[in-house]
């Protein structure tokens, strides 16, 4: 399965998670925060294979340098979010505005990824590169979740 698929199908993972917390309402403290740790673990897994498996390759390319910056950064961003969020309680208000601007954000990155990341990296790596990559990302990936 190519890098692509594979990130696809991560992307659509979290955003069900996503979608289900956000559903939720302030009283659902243990839903939230039972849902929030699968959140953090799958994005945390994802992000750091994904920086060290594909954005790695791609920010060599002048193609595709500066969309693999911004990522990182995105990533970045992602992580305080995660980490602002486990200290505060779920079934507070604070908190649930705090992960409307997380989804948001979220949503984001993973829309710029899929959309002009995806492109332009699809002109510096070949079909075989992206399965290499792709089957690179899910030992890296399984590796950090063990």
């Amino acid at each position: 399965m190519s890098i692509y698929d594979l990130l696809k199908k991560d992307h659509k993972e979290v955003s069900k998670l996503l979608d289900e917390v956000a559903a939720t309402g302030d009283d659902a403290g243990k839903t939230r925060a039972k849902k929030f740790a699968q959140i953090k673990e799958k994005l945390t897994a994802h992000s750091d294979a994904e920086d060290e498996v594909f954005y790695s390759v791609l920010v060599e390319h002048d193609e595709t340098r500066d969309i693999v910056l911004e990522g990182r950064e995105e990533h970045a961003l992602i992580v305080e979010f995660l980490e602002e969020l486990s200290q505060m309680p779920p079934g507070s208000e604070d908190w649930t505005a705090k992960f409307k601007v997380f989804k948001e954000n979220v949503e984001h990155h993973v829309e710029e990824e899929e959309g002009e990341m995806f492109k332009n990296a699809r002109k510096v790596l070949s079909d075989a590169e992206a399965k290499d990559i792709g089957e690179q990302f899910r030992e890296q990936k399984q590796s950090l979740l063990a």
